[in-house]
C-alpha cells in the first residue's frame, strides 16, 4: 500500500504529496472548467500516469529482451467529453520508437503497453487507441 496525502489550497488548487518520498506536486482545475489551468489537473495526472506506466512497460520489455530503446517517446492527447457529465471520453497514445522494430518485437511491445496496470484500470468508457511510429 502507498498512502498520498492531499490538501485543498483553495481556488480550485490541490498539493499532494507522495508518502514514500515526500514529493509533492500540485493540480489545478483547467481553465475550461473555472480553473487557473496553471498545473497538471486531475484529468491530465490519469493521461500522465498511463503515458508513465505505458513507458515504464516498454523498459520492462526492453531489459527482457536486450533491446536499446532510451529515448523512446510518448504523447498522450486526452480528449475530454460531457455526456451527460463532463470525463475523458479518449486518451490517443502514440509513441514514437527510437529505431525499427521487427513484428514480433512491435507485437511484444503492444501487449506490454496494453497490459500497463494504467491501461487495465481505465473503464472501457474510454477509448484508448495506441500507435507505434519507427515501426516497419
Amino acid at each position: 500500500m502507498v498512502e498520498m496525502t492531499l490538501v485543498y489550497e483553495g481556488q480550485l488548487r490541490c498539493a499532494a504529496t507522495h508518502g514514500p518520498s515526500g514529493t509533492t506536486l500540485v493540480t489545478d482545475a483547467p481553465v475550461d472548467n473555472h480553473g487557473r489551468g496553471e498545473s497538471f489537473s486531475p484529468t491530465d495526472l490519469l493521461a500522465t500516469a498511463l503515458g508513465s506506466c505505458m513507458l515504464t512497460y516498454v523498459g520492462l520489455a526492453a531489459t527482457k529482451h536486450g533491446w536499446e530503446l532510451e529515448g523512446t517517446r510518448l504523447t498522450v492527447k486526452k480528449e475530454m467529453v460531457a455526456d451527460p457529465l463532463r470525463r475523458i471520453g479518449r486518451l490517443s497514445v502514440e509513441i514514437r520508437l527510437p529505431k525499427p522494430m521487427d513484428g514480433e518485437g512491435l507485437r511484444i511491445l503492444t501487449n506490454a503497453v496494453t497490459t500497463c496496470p494504467v491501461k487495465l484500470s481505465i473503464s472501457e468508457a474510454i477509448q484508448v487507441p495506441i500507435t507505434f511510429v519507427g515501426h516497419e
